[in-house]
């Protein structure tokens, strides 16, 4: 472990977890290994197989320099499983006897689930893979991704609305969501796109909301963290920024925008160092595409660090080893997310995603139907969309599954089990979606 995380020695578990005081439920009855819990306070159902544990302890951790109250650390009981489920109450099991007491308070975290609740594709050539869709929100989601936020294994979702509100979600069930943190880009700023991943060593993910100010026609990220239980701008970055790569293997990029009319620079690693976010000296060439609508993996066989991009005429392409390219036959890409620089249309394509064995690798790739088939230049000219998966063989990008939505899609994420989708309905809600891999 780095020695800026806080350890307890036993079985305990150190964390700062101010986020979860509405997600606590009171210990009522402790009988053995058993544990009561009073889940009247909760907003949303508990299910059996969910993980708990008992906050055993708690201490005020504040800064001796400044005197700064920096959040509590609490000491945690074992891990233990939700067993039974009454509507007023739940009983956990502790893998050992409990050391829990009556009046002591439980943090119980919902389980995603572990296979898809249902789907939509019904047609005998629908997709053979599974997907799981979420009732729909009120927002527009332009860009998502998934880190803990609220709490360690949360996983929780992340959304940014066109209208510049970031959201952190959980599960509430086997296809809702609950908001959990919000905050609202200020109103001079154009959100564009969102990531999260843990950039401090051995704490919660932070967020980074790449916006665009049409004021100063520049480009920087905004850095959020859960401080408190609320989510508070803690930096800024003079880059665009975005995640690449899928669960725990995700890494942050920046780059810096414009340095060629319309098209942005080559990337680095955004990093924490010195109490500062930064980016390190080591770079790699996105050969002047954004961020969005670009990958890096080793597609073409193991070590290869190939470049996957889309291109702008609509095809993903694939730079290989000897320099030349192999790209799809289809044309996919469509880009609703856009922003006016000077005089010309800066295009955000939706992310590509990559995954599998190295030199056997899928690509998840975004279309955008536009409708009567006309090229759109604006979003209201789409209709729906689909998430196209591919894979290099024989020199080529070929198609090999496609999974239609019922919406427009802005942009894309991975996790550890599936491609993440927002799809935008006619209405303006979107139901965010999870493709399994």
């Amino acid at each position: 472990m780095k020695n800026n995380i806080i350890c307890f020695i036993a079985a305990s578990v150190l964390l700062f977890f101010p986020a979860l005081a509405g997600a606590q439920a009171t210990v009522v009855r402790v009988d053995g290994q058993k544990v009561y819990l009073d889940t009247t306070s909760l907003n949303r159902s508990v299910q059996k197989g969910e993980i708990f544990k008992v906050i055993l302890s708690s201490e005020k951790l504040v800064n001796p320099k400044t005197g700064k109250n920096l959040g509590d650390i609490y000491t945690y009981s074992p891990e233990g499983k939700i067993v039974e489920v009454q509507p007023m109450y739940a009983v956990g099991e502790l893998p050992e006897k409990a050391s829990a007491s009556v009046g002591q308070e439980a943090v119980i975290e919902a389980a995603a689930p572990a296979a898809p609740v249902y789907t939509r594709d019904a047609d005998e050539n629908a997709s053979s893979r599974q997907k799981i869709v979420y009732a729909p929100v009120e927002q527009e989601i332009i860009s998502l991704t998934q880190a803990d936020i609220t709490a360690p294994g949360a996983q929780n979702f992340i959304t940014l609305s066109a209208d510049g509100k970031v959201t952190v979600w959980s599960r509430a069930g086997k296809d809702t969501l609950a908001e959990r943190l919000s905050y609202t880009v200020p109103s001079a700023k154009r959100a564009v796109t969102l990531s999260a991943a843990p950039v401090k060593e051995g704490g919660l993910a932070q967020i980074f909301v790449s916006v665009y100010d049409p004021s100063r026609t520049s480009v920087s990220a905004l850095v959020l963290e859960n401080e408190n239980g609320a989510l508070q701008e803690t930096a800024s970055l003079p880059y665009f920024v975005k995640e690449l790569g899928c669960g725990k293997d995700k890494k942050i990029w920046a780059q810096k925008p414009f340095v060629s009319a319309a098209r942005p620079g080559n990337a680095r690693e955004v990093a924490y160092q010195n109490g500062k976010y930064t980016v390190q000296k080591d770079m790699f060439s996105t050969q002047r595409n954004w961020l969005t609508g670009l990958n890096r993996y080793d597609v073409e066989n193991a070590g290869a660090d190939n470049l996957i991009y889309t291109s702008s005429n609509g095809t993903v392409r694939l730079t290989l080893q000897n320099g030349k390219r192999a790209e799809s036959k289809d044309l996919f890409a469509a880009a609703p997310n856009r922003v006016k620089y000077k005089q010309e249309i800066v295009k955000f394509y939706p992310s590509l995603q990559v995954f599998g064995p190295a030199g056997d690798a899928t690509v998840a790739a975004v279309e955008n139907t536009s409708k009567l088939g006309l090229l759109s230049e604006t979003f209201g000219q789409y209709q729906s969309g689909k998430i196209h998966f591919l894979t290099f063989e024989k020199g080529r990008l070929s198609l090999q599954d496609t999974v239609n939505l019922d919406g427009v899609v802005y942009d894309t994420a991975c996790s550890d089990r599936a491609v993440l989708a927002a799809e935008v309905l006619p209405d303006g809600s979107s139901s965010v979606v999870e493709i399994f891999k």
